[in-house]
């Protein structure tokens, strides 16, 4: 692995010169290095670039790394990685993307994601997005999320972009089984003339199923974002989305909640907040001693922890 990439794992997936148990790291298009566990087998795809992972039925505590990094410019990385999550199981996965762009042409990753999470199964989703180099090539990170759960199956997902991403498109869908459950927490970043797009579409096919959407972001400079949920309730069940979102200089957020209900026991709720930081937020913090912009800077990392 080159120097970028190691730099850029640090941040996404808290590289520190190695992984414990099972990983796979992915640079530029190629494996650049793979462990399997006695629990979690890795294996690549043989119709299509990316990975097969299956992990057995009641493995619990491990954690699994498929982190994947551009280096340079001229790269549109795509790559499709299908998990299997056994009945019982309970392990967390980390998938943080990095894209440097160092020249004029584009550098972009696209992965795309299935998750099929059998009875009872959990897992602890996290993914890190970061975009780094002073090339003028812009700098994407398309990731595409299919989930399907299982009865009693859980997913919690926990989603971040830190900076530098010029352009993000985030797809999600998700179909829940009886007493199934997805969390998302998304957080979002933008400065300059970055785009942002988040698209949810979730189906509660199941009795007494449950989804909680959370989005919090922080628009910044002339960067536009966009926030479109749609959950559908088809039985008895509970779904919650939500989307909190901080205006500053010129930014732009547009938030679209949507629900459908055809089942009179779904109870369903959205929520849409967009406004400035609080004068009186900031007042307090630089009666503490802190100038303006260090207290925009802690109430901004506060919102978005």
């Amino acid at each position: 692995m080159n120097a970028i990439t190691n730099e850029l794992l640090r941040t996404i997936s808290d590289f520190r010169g190695k992984f414990e148990g099972a990983f796979n790291i992915r640079e530029n298009g190629e494996c650049a290095g793979r462990q399997s566990s006695k629990n979690i087998k890795i294996e690549s795809k043989k119709d299509a670039p990316g990975l097969v992972i299956h992990i057995n039925p009641y493995t619990k505590g491990e954690r699994v790394y498929i982190p994947a990094c551009v280096t340079h410019s001229g790269i549109d990385d795509l790559v499709y990685n299908d998990f299997y999550v056994g009945e019982g199981a309970d392990v967390v996965i980390v998938a943080g993307c990095g894209v440097h762009a160092d020249g004029e042409e584009e550098a972009r990753h696209n992965g795309i994601h299935r998750f099929f999470l059998e009875k009872d199964a959990h897992i602890i989703y996290e993914e890190k997005h970061i975009a780094t180099g002073s090339g003028s090539g812009l700098k994407r990170i398309d990731p595409v999320t299919d989930i399907v759960l299982a009865e009693g199956a859980c997913m919690e997902m926990d989603t971040v972009q830190l900076r530098g991403v010029d352009s993000t498109v985030r797809k999600t869908t998700a179909k829940l089984g009886p007493r199934a459950k997805l969390l998302v927490r998304e957080r979002i970043m933008t400065d300059g003339n970055e785009r942002a797009e988040t698209d949810f579409v979730v189906d509660m096919d199941g009795e007494d199923s449950k989804a909680d959407l959370i989005s919090r972001s922080v628009a910044r400079g002339h960067s536009y974002q966009e926030f479109r949920s749609c959950i559908h309730g088809r039985q008895r069940c509970t779904g919650h989305s939500e989307c909190d979102a901080i205006l500053m200089d010129n930014g732009i957020v547009m938030a679209m909640p949507s629900l459908e209900a055809s089942n009179i026991d779904a109870s369903l709720i959205h929520e849409a907040a967009i406004g400035k930081i609080a004068g009186e937020q900031i007042m307090k913090l630089r009666t503490l001693g802190l100038t303006e912009e260090e207290a925009e800077e802690r109430i901004m990392q506060g919102f978005l922890k």
